[in-house]
This record gives structure tokens, sequence and C-alpha cells, in this order.
């Protein structure tokens, strides 16, 4: 394609084709010339807003790219309501690859029951791969706002499904013929499979329903990173068991091939949760057929720390993410 604008034409069989109407409080819709997108609040209701890039991917990235912004507005408490997406592509991207980014793009929204209420899309030689940028909005009733800040001492620290979760995703389409030459393929395809478990806007409902004081997704940076920010956050300290951690096997042994340590490696489908009754909101999760473990509780100290049996790790603030090692 040219750089520039995204013809017309293009933009109407390949973009606005795709994008359905499902939300009511959705007032202004994508079309030419549309630069603005509306949302009615009701009364005593707060929006929410989140806005997330996605650059470690190519396949699937629309499909992560909704489920990282949704998971956002999910941990505040709040109702994901539509999104908003920046697309910038490279002069070598045929029509084609655009047509089937909305497609994910349109079906994770789908899935979500959320809405594609506009963005914008570019051809540009600035960028030497796609560049997928949403910008999401929720609603949430002020009472049952939520923050990462909000952290108790005391608290119980519950994480739901596997530490590791996206970065596995991503290896496994990205790296498959390299797993391969040591790995099972049905293990490669198990893990490349961890796609389905991106959203964690299940698990943000019940939370909300059970009472929580705060909540985290576990993105770059891992667990060990999220760990540190929710604790941070609330200028306490954290207590984590390595041994109580929830991950997969197909994890660990994909993370070997690379050197990674999945625990500071991305994790988006991964909820971090601070609540009052952590054993309550596990039972919870799992009546709901959502995996969920207690793993440490907040402290009065200033030290972050994770102990594996005698040893025990001081956490520090994220660095980057073990993901990108693949690219290396």
């Amino acid at each position: 394609m040219q750089i520039g604008k995204v013809p017309e034409n293009i933009l109407k069989r390949s973009v606005f084709k795709q994008i359905h109407h499902r939300r009511p409080e959705v007032l202004l819709h994508p079309g030419v010339g549309e630069d603005c997108s509306a949302v009615e609040a009701g009364e005593g209701e707060v929006l929410v807003f989140s806005v997330d890039p996605i650059t470690a991917t190519e396949k699937g990235m629309g499909t992560f790219a909704v489920h990282v912004t949704a998971n956002d507005i999910a941990s505040s408490g709040a109702e994901p309501v539509g999104i908003m997406t920046s697309i910038i592509l490279p002069p070598r991207k045929r029509e084609k690859y655009l047509r089937e980014l909305m497609g994910e793009i349109e079906a994770a929204c789908r899935e979500l029951e959320i809405e594609i209420m506009g963005g914008h899309t570019e051809i540009s030689n600035v960028v030497n791969q796609p560049v997928v940028t949403v910008t999401g909005v929720g609603k949430v009733k002020k009472e049952k706002l939520v923050s990462t800040g909000g952290l108790q001492v005391g608290d119980d620290l519950v994480l739901t499904k596997w530490a590791g979760l996206e970065g596995t995703a991503i290896i496994a389409a990205q790296k498959r013929e390299k797993l391969l030459e040591t790995l099972p393929e049905e293990l490669v395809d198990t893990a490349a499979d961890f796609y389905q478990y991106l959203s964690v806007v299940p698990e943000a409902k019940i939370a909300v329903e059970t009472g929580v004081s705060a909540m985290h997704d576990v993105t770059e940076g891992g667990i060990f990173g999220a760990l540190w920010e929710i604790g941070a956050a609330a200028d306490l300290g954290i207590s984590a068991d390595l041994t109580k951690i929830p991950i997969r096997q197909e994890t660990i042994e994909v993370c070997e091939v690379f050197g990674i340590n999945p625990y500071q490696m991305m994790s988006s489908g991964s909820m971090l949760i601070g609540c009052a009754k952590g054993n309550l909101l596990v039972d919870r999760l799992k009546e709901s057929g959502i995996p969920a473990a207690v793993i440490g509780r907040a402290t009065d100290s200033n030290d972050r720390v994770i102990t594996n049996g005698e040893e025990t790790r001081f956490l520090e603030p994220a660095g980057s993410d073990e993901l990108y090692k693949i690219y290396e």
C-alpha cells in the first residue's frame, strides 16, 4: 500500500465493513470524516480510559491489542465499553493484512461484547513492522472503582491462571520452528493456544462481586514486576511464596529454550488481586472455571520479597521484559 492515509475505498471494505455496533452508550460511530466518538455516561458512573501499544509480536497482534486494553479497564473494576484503534503499517504490507488484522480486532471485541468506536489507519515508512495502539473506555459506578494502590496491610494476594501466560503464547507463535528442534509438537501447539486465556474481564467481575481492595493485570515485567508495582502503588511491603505461584509446564519448557525467567515475562491473562478473603475468592473463581491461588500477602514493612524455601529474593522495579530475549 502507498504511504499516507489509507484510501477511502480500502477503509470502507477492509475496516468499516468489519465493525459492528453493539453498545447503546456509544453515540457516534466510525465513518469517513468522523474524527471523534461519544459515550453517554449514566448518573453516578465513572468513565475509565486506558491506552496500550502492541509491538512485541506481529502474529495475533489484533487479539492482543484488544485484550490488553480491556484487561487494564477491568482491573479498575470497570466494564469495558469500547476501543479506538491507531494502526500504522509499513508500505510492504498489503490490504489483505489490514483486513485480517481488523478481523482479529473485531472478533476479540465481539467476544468481550465491546465496540470499535473509531480510530486512525495509516501507511508509513517510519515503521518497519505494524504498530497497533488501542485506547479503551469502560464504565463503573463511582463506589465500585478499584485502584492498584488500594491494597491494605494483611490483604491476601491472589493470582489468576498462570505466570508467563502471554509471553508463552507469543514465543510459541513467533519461534515455533526453533522450539520444535527440542520440544514435542503437541507441547508447542498447546503453548500457542494460550491465546484463549488472554482476557481477565471474567475474573475481574467475580473479584469485584466478592470484594477486593486492589487489582493489577500482569503485563510487562511478569509476576515479579506486578508484585513490586502493586506494593509500590500502595506504599506497602509484599511477601510472596514462589512455590505457590501457578505456572504451566509448557511455559517452563518454552522459556528454557531461550534462557528466559518466566516470572519476569509478560503475562496478560493473569490478574493479581489484593483482598481480605483470598481463599474465598479462589473458591469463587474456581467455581467459574478460572484457576487461581493465594501466593502471598501485603505487609506493613518496606520489603517486597519472594521466598523459595530458605531462599529470599528482594523484588525490584521491572526492567526490560524477558520476552525480548527471543529477538536477540
